[in-house]
């Protein structure tokens, strides 16, 4: 089947991916499925934001490469797709979660965004060094950013034809854009009404060829990979899943594996003090923000939510959370009163605690995922459930089973690991 897709990358973070992947995700809006590298929730957001489709996390440590192959192909229902990378192109290697390793496996070709401030020769040699550091790349065109000026993107542009054989030069984007400086893209969905983002996209492409660009887009996806994840067996419950701008960090697959799963999905929103149904079998609370004033105030007055949470609770109810939802299920954090499920409490600290891919033993088996918290815990009762990057000698403590209540830090796919409650 033939479709169009490419995979947006830079040398590192912070070079204009984001900006560009939105720019694009506007322009193919009427006809794209957004993609994204690695464990991020903030940047899905955005992009579901601007292409009105949910956006698919695409991560090569939580999942093999079978599995990336079925999950893409299973959301590959428009005629694009525009996937965005994950700092550079080959960081993540080390665990088979690079842009590289994502682009490689699912034959995607690949657009650089190269810096073009103060160099123009020099970008061919940083060109060179990333198409020959792995021979098996997928690297098909380039557009260069902050450019100061025509002239000094044709001499850039001339160098990289020279000397880089087999990319294609698609054009530039011009540095300090006027709109950009007055709006603080990408620290506020706000911001991103559609009169904005569409001259935002005009600005941002204003400079690349989209004809050549496409030339480098097509791809085949070949016929369906069987289902390569443990067999989904429909259970005749109810499962709660609470998702509102608080508990907002949910993978769109964990979504759908929800309702693959379970007879009936209710969402419950908690900063509008909807309640659990007194029916409900499970209730999941997925990560996000608690801690943050803000954050705090949108469910400090949400009794009713939090009195059916801790009635579910009481009743044997199963409850499952990660990260914020581990704290909200806490006595408190600081001095922000949680709802006192569990008798764990948290404080807020200046330092990240956690940070990356991290393991842990669930059932008897390992599962991978990603930790993101400043939050540390004060005081909790003992638990054998540790995370750990490589060394299981360097494990801490980072989820809490408790009867049929289960809390970690760790954010997992819930398709590869399962719902372990």
């Amino acid at each position: 089947m033939k479709k169009q897709a490419i995979l947006i990358s830079a040398i590192a973070s912070n070079q204009g991916k984001t900006l560009l992947t939105m720019a694009l995700l506007h322009h193919f809006k009427k006809n794209v499925r957004p993609f994204k590298c690695g464990p991020d929730f903030i940047d899905p957001q955005f992009h579901a934001h601007i292409a009105d489709t949910p956006s698919i996390n695409l991560d090569g440590y939580m999942m093999n490469q079978q599995q990336l192959q079925w999950v893409f192909q299973n959301y590959m229902d428009k005629d694009i797709a525009v996937v965005e990378g994950v700092m550079g192109y080959y960081d993540g290697m080390d665990k088979g979660a690079s842009a590289y390793d994502v682009a490689k496996t699912l034959q995607i070709p690949s657009l650089l965004l190269l810096d073009g401030s103060g160099s123009y020769i020099t970008i061919a040699a940083v060109l060179q060094g990333m198409l020959s550091f792995r021979e098996d790349n997928t690297i098909k065109a380039v557009v260069i950013n902050k450019v100061s000026s025509k002239m000094h993107y044709e001499l850039i542009k001339k160098h990289l034809e020279a000397e880089c054989e087999g990319v294609v030069v698609c054009g530039y984007i011009e540095k300090n854009l006027p709109l950009l400086k007055s709006t603080h893209l990408g620290l506020d969905l706000q911001a991103l009404q559609e009169k904005n983002i569409d001259s935002i996209t005009k600005e941002v492409l204003a400079n690349i060829e989209m004809d050549v660009l496409s030339s480098v887009m097509d791809i085949t996806l070949e016929k369906s990979v069987a289902y390569p994840f443990e067999a989904i067996k429909k259970e005749n419950k109810c499962c709660v899943l609470v998702h509102d701008s608080n508990f907002s960090f949910v993978y769109h697959d964990n979504i759908e594996y929800l309702k693959e799963r379970f007879g009936e999905l209710v969402i419950v929103d908690a900063t509008r003090n909807e309640v659990i149904p007194e029916h409900a079998d499970m209730v999941i609370l997925p990560g996000g923000y608690v801690e943050t004033d803000a954050s705090y105030a949108k469910i400090q007055n949400a009794t009713a939510f939090q009195n059916s949470l801790v009635q579910h609770a009481n009743r044997g109810g199963k409850i499952y959370a990660e990260c914020a939802g581990l704290i909200y299920l806490g006595e408190r954090i600081d001095t922000k009163q949680m709802s006192g499920i569990l008798p764990i409490t948290f404080e807020l600290t200046n330092k990240r605690e956690r940070l990356g891919y991290y393991q842990c033993e669930m059932d008897d088996k390992v599962v991978r995922g990603h930790a993101f918290h400043y939050s540390k815990v004060v005081q909790a009762p003992q638990t054998d459930i540790k995370l750990y990057k490589v060394n299981q000698k360097t494990a801490k403590e980072g989820g809490w089973k408790s009867g049929n209540i289960f809390a970690t830090y760790l954010h997992t796919m819930w398709r590869v690991s399962g719902v372990p409650i």
